[in-house]
């Protein structure tokens, strides 16, 4: 069985992952003082469309984990970790350091911002991933808010082979897939552990704490919640339900598009029941976005929608796989052009309309317009031709590579 076929679905979560992004970020433009009252219910649930993140976690985490697991099982050597990077690279650096850099340059421009060392220091630990790391650096720039989450990420793409690494070494799990999976889930407890400890030990003072002293204040409102070993905890279940599905080999059944639309529905119920809370759904020991029971969800729902006869590919339609292609710029791109269209109409997004949501849906309208366009862009004039190269430079790679690189 091909692998696009195998994973079907993928798509799908990726395309709603990067639109319930989007819609966090057009929902926070909206003044909730003014808008209708039968309107307010739902916009206070899209709202947490930035449960996105989390979805785009636990999906890389998936397809990143299935040449791991099949080496694994079959009692292989553990894929290369130079192909590996490289596509990792290819995939992701390009678009995030262009995307910071123009950030970085319209903070200096439109903005008005001095030229700081700490604003080149933010500027700097980003192009190395390495702001996730301390609530200063948190946001590398800040024309381009949601770029924060790709070191984070990438901390994840560091730890994933290593703790493979770690299962790869004890030769009692190989050829035996169950006890495999049972080690998964004890790394998971060990970076849950991990993640309570950073907690506990790095809480942060409330001088200057709080999104009203600006991103740099945000961050240490995130923080030490907010951190890369906990994020890391919702990419592994990811990688656990990897290892679910690649021992469920090429079977199909209906059964598989139920639980799909159940695992489906108790997601969306995840995010709905967070209205009121915390604008970040702490979850279980403080980690952010519904955890564990999100994460699990979406994960579920891609193993069943891997499996599913008619309904993973019936999600994957044409225009859910074009955003899915275009989706990593439509994440770096979004919040740069919304602030643009603000800087240069203050009166967009309906704060001088008589009718807010007339004014805030023309917008909106706008600015969707343009972020689908500068993504296309992005993937076609940089993304693509990158991950291109990249593509020749591990074209002897083996069989059992990581996944579509479209990831």
């Amino acid at each position: 069985m091909r692998q696009e076929e195998r994973l079907a679905g993928a798509d799908f979560l990726r395309a709603t992952a990067c639109l319930l992004v989007l819609a966090h970020h057009l929902v926070l433009r909206l003044d909730m003082r003014r808008i209708p009252d039968e309107l307010a219910p739902t916009a206070h649930v899209v709202r947490f469309g930035n449960f996105g993140v989390a979805i785009f976690f636990v999906l890389s985490g998936f397809l990143l984990a299935h040449p791991f697991w099949r080496a694994l099982d079959t009692g292989k050597d553990m894929p290369s970790l130079r192909h590996y990077t490289i596509r990792r690279a290819a995939r992701i650096a390009p678009g995030f350091w262009c995307a910071a850099t123009v950030g970085f340059v319209l903070s200096l421009t439109l903005l008005g911002l001095p030229l700081t060392p700490e604003l080149v220091l933010r500027y700097l630990s980003g192009l190395l991933f390495m702001s996730q790391w301390h609530w200063r650096t948190l946001f590398p720039v800040e024309v381009g808010g949601p770029l924060w989450s790709i070191p984070f990420e990438v901390t994840s793409y560091v730890l994933l082979p290593a703790c493979f690494l770690l299962l790869f070494r004890l030769t009692a799990l190989r050829r035996h897939p169950l006890l495999a999976r049972f080690a998964w889930l004890c790394v998971i407890g060990g970076v849950l552990f991990a993640h309570v400890l950073i907690v506990a030990f790095f809480a942060l003072d409330d001088i200057a704490r709080g999104w009203e002293y600006g991103l740099q204040g945000g961050a240490k409102e995130w923080m030490p919640r907010f951190n890369p070993i906990g994020f890391f905890a919702v990419f592994a279940i990811g990688v656990l339900a990897a290892g679910i599905e690649v021992m469920l080999r090429a079977r199909r059944s209906a059964w598989f598009d139920a639980a799909a639309l159940l695992a489906l529905a108790a997601a969306a119920y995840r995010l709905v029941i967070s209205s009121g809370g915390t604008p970040e759904a702490y979850g279980w020991l403080d980690v952010p976005y519904g955890f564990p029971a999100f994460p699990l969800a979406v994960a579920t729902a891609l193993v069943a929608l891997s499996h599913s006869r008619r309904l993973g590919r019936l999600l994957d339609n044409a225009p859910i796989r074009y955003i899915a292609k275009i989706s990593f710029g439509i994440y770096i791109w979004q919040e740069i052009i919304l602030i643009l269209i603000q800087k240069l109409d203050p009166g967009s997004f309906g704060i001088s309309s008589e009718n807010v949501m007339t004014g805030w849906l023309q917008s909106c309208g706008l600015a969707v317009a343009l972020i689908l366009f500068v993504a296309s862009l992005s993937y076609y004039l940089l993304e693509k031709p990158v991950i291109g190269f990249g593509n020749r430079l591990t074209s002897h790679r083996l069989p059992n590579r990581a996944t579509p690189f479209k990831v």
